[in-house]
């Protein structure tokens, strides 16, 4: 069987090399679009405002317009015409004839050209208007691609590396030399959906009507707080007049700016919501009995107008949601009707972002979401061509079917993964004794890691994409593992197997999800390699939900899922998933969970440390992380550099190169365009 699929993952990278060889490397070649180099499309139109304190940002005067001042890098051409300042704009002929003001009293002043890649990952072209983007998920209200494409966090970060932080919904951000405040300057004339404008009244609805409302948000969000830990005390905001504002903490926090950009894919409604509209849900603003008839209508009790106001509060994560129409958005596309079978999203005729040549983004007018029945129905959709673009629901291991059908008018790409997709967890704080006894003892947890052949998970799960991972000692040796075992008192019984603390046969029950296609056949292989130390080790696959459901509740012993190892800034080391109750101890101060040990505590306190941090520190600091986890294995990353497809149409245009993370494309969605 080894032998078959290595065989395969030949055919599979011939035919890769092939692909490459007949295209060439620039998805856009072919369209006879006018074109501009990659930096073209990576400064904002209008000079930063404030000094970006991150990675060399430019300090400038904050009334100063960037009108006067040509950026260049690497001796590419700049992105503004001769005299500095786009003087036509353009829109897409989908608003020809439509009531609406001039595309330039539509943008704001202070508009943005994109830069959601770094020119080294994107050829950039100035495409073309037009077209219906076809995607198809398997997941009632919810398409994680059109997410992420049309999701707008409030600061940027090119190709969402970290590497520098740029402003995005806000226009800039100055980080005060203590790291305790950082003044925010929004865009001049940026407007929802609807056409009006967005001010910091926005912002002071959302955080002294909203956030700091305890009907509406019983738990202050914890970023939020200072350091971004429990036991920070919440921000402070001083709004200073339309269109500056300040966030104030008593500790200092340079690492909440990487999180406004992308940690945990935020968006821009966490710190703005559209006063104007919700204010009719909000008893400060609005009497109860005039909400009555909003409240029954949406199928609350009577009185319930904190319902009311969550349900037509349509955040960044019900951006899919058919409740969402008619919600004012500052998103390139909107939802405009849902079916039971297809949500359909249109451009925002307001949207604050342009190309070099001054054409509102985005270059498509339309997206289209097909609900199906399942993720094989998604495939066959998929490879019978009637699918523009596939990031979230395309598997590795169906790379061979995708190649093979590629003649059905699309591209199967590989580009890189965000994640390490199948991490192991052993959960250290399941409520048993014996198996509390045996997990929690780091020689254990070091055999298990010895005990893992990753060059044959390499070969026979990923057909040779991926690398081992170097967080951990990649070491393969049984015999090692096997006296680590022995030195435990982990003895042997007469048919070979391992007795734990008990005298019982000790038993590892892996329980997981179908979240992705890989998991299952790669647990059981691992359940294979653990068999081989004399373990008893088990696998059931259940419900997604109520794998969830059941993980939360500290009644899984043993799973697999995904971390965000190879995104610093995520501070996503699967805490919840290794040691849930002392994570809910750390969480909350220590008034949940129960305590972890000493170097647990040490190393949440590592992580925190970080996520506080500036990005240079941060950087360092996760180092340090990654070093108290090769120390300690407190869960199990065998792999890294894991490679993901992306099925893209061969008209697709501005597709960044196969060096970038694949879900930074779904970042640069604005930029997509059709052409030959």
């Amino acid at each position: 069987m080894k032998v078959k699929r290595r065989f395969l993952a030949a055919v599979l990278v011939t035919a890769l090399i092939l692909t490459a060889a007949l295209t060439g490397c620039d998805s856009g070649s072919n369209s006879g679009s006018k074109s501009n180099t990659a930096n073209n499309s990576k400064n904002d139109a209008n000079k930063p405002a404030t000094t970006d304190t991150t990675n060399n940002a430019s300090t400038n005067d904050a009334a100063t317009n960037d009108a006067s001042t040509n950026n260049t890098t690497n001796n590419t051409t700049t992105d503004k015409p001769a005299d500095g300042q786009i003087s036509e704009f353009h829109q897409s002929s989908y608003f020809d004839g439509k009531n609406l003001p001039d595309v330039k009293d539509r943008l704001p002043a202070d508009y943005k050209i994109t830069n959601e890649m770094n020119e080294d990952q994107l050829k950039y072209e100035v495409g073309t208007y037009g077209g219906t983007l076809r995607t198809v998920t398997s997941v009632a209200n919810w398409d994680a691609d059109v997410f992420v494409m049309d999701n707008e966090p409030l600061l940027n970060t090119p190709s969402i590396l970290g590497e520098k932080i740029t402003g995005n919904v806000l226009k800039d951000y100055l980080l005060s030399d203590d790291q305790k405040s950082i003044s925010f300057q929004m865009r001049q004339g940026l407007k929802w959906s609807d056409g009006v404008p967005v001010t910091t009244e926005d912002v002071r609805f959302t955080v002294e009507d909203v956030l700091n409302n305890p009907e509406l948000t019983p738990i202050f969000p914890l970023y939020l707080r200072s350091g971004g830990v429990a036991e920070g005390a919440p921000m402070k905001l001083e709004v200073i007049d339309d269109y500056n504002f300040k966030l104030t903490f008593d500790r200092p926090y340079g690492g909440l700016l990487i999180r406004l950009a992308i940690q945990g894919w935020r968006g821009y409604t966490e710190l703005l919501k559209p006063a104007h509209y919700l204010k009719q849900f909000h008893k400060k603003y609005t009497p109860l009995a005039d909400m009555e008839p909003a409240i029954k209508a949406a199928g609350f009790k009577k009185g319930e107008w904190v319902n009311l106001f969550n349900y037509k509060d349509i955040t960044n994560w019900k951006l899919n949601h058919s409740e969402a129409v008619g919600f004012p958005v500052l998103y390139p596309w909107m939802v405009t009707k849902a079916t039971k079978s297809v949500t359909t999203y249109e451009r925002n005729p307001y949207y604050f972002k342009v190309d070099t040549a001054g054409n509102q983004l985005p270059y498509i007018d339309k997206i289209e979401s097909t609900l199906v029945n399942d993720i094989e129905m998604v495939s066959l959709k998929t490879i019978a061509g009637e699918v523009d673009f596939s990031r979230e629901s395309a598997a590795l291991v169906k790379m061979p079917l995708y190649k093979e059908n590629e003649k059905n008018g699309y591209k199967a790409l590989l580009n890189n993964m965000h994640v390490t997709p199948t991490d192991l967890f052993l959960n250290l704080t399941y409520d048993n004794p014996n198996w509390q006894k045996v997990v929690q003892d780091v020689r254990f947890r070091k055999a298990l890691n010895m005990a893992i052949n990753r060059q044959e998970l390499i070969d026979t799960i990923y057909y040779g994409f991926a690398q081992p991972g170097s967080i951990e000692d990649p070491t393969f040796d049984l015999d090692e593992a096997g006296k680590l075992l022995d030195d435990m008192g982990l003895k042997k019984d007469a048919n070979g197997k391992r007795l734990g603390p008990d005298g019982k046969v000790f038993t590892i029950p892996f329980e997981v999800g179908a979240q992705a296609p890989d998991i299952v056949p790669y647990t059981q292989l691992i359940a294979e390699m653990w068999r081989a130390l004399g373990l008893n080790v088990t696998m059931k696959t259940i419900d997604q939900t109520l794998w969830g459901t059941r993980l939360a509740a500290n009644d899984i012993q043993a799973t697999v899922i995904w971390t965000h190892t190879p995104l610093w800034y995520m501070g996503d080391w699967g805490q919840a998933n290794w040691a849930p109750v002392w994570d809910q101890w750390h969480s909350s101060s220590g008034k949940n969970g129960k305590e972890p040990p000493e170097d647990v505590k040490k190393f949440y306190a590592k992580i925190d440390e970080a996520m506080a941090a500036k990005p240079d520190d941060a950087k360092r600091l996760i180092e340090e992380v990654k070093q108290m986890m090769k120390d300690n294995v407190y869960y199990f990353i065998p792999l890294s550099d894991v490679k993901q497809p992306l099925i893209v149409s061969d008209k697709l245009h501005n597709i960044p190169a196969d060096s970038s993370f694949a879900i930074a494309t779904d970042f640069s969605g604005e930029q997509f365009f059709f052409g030959k």
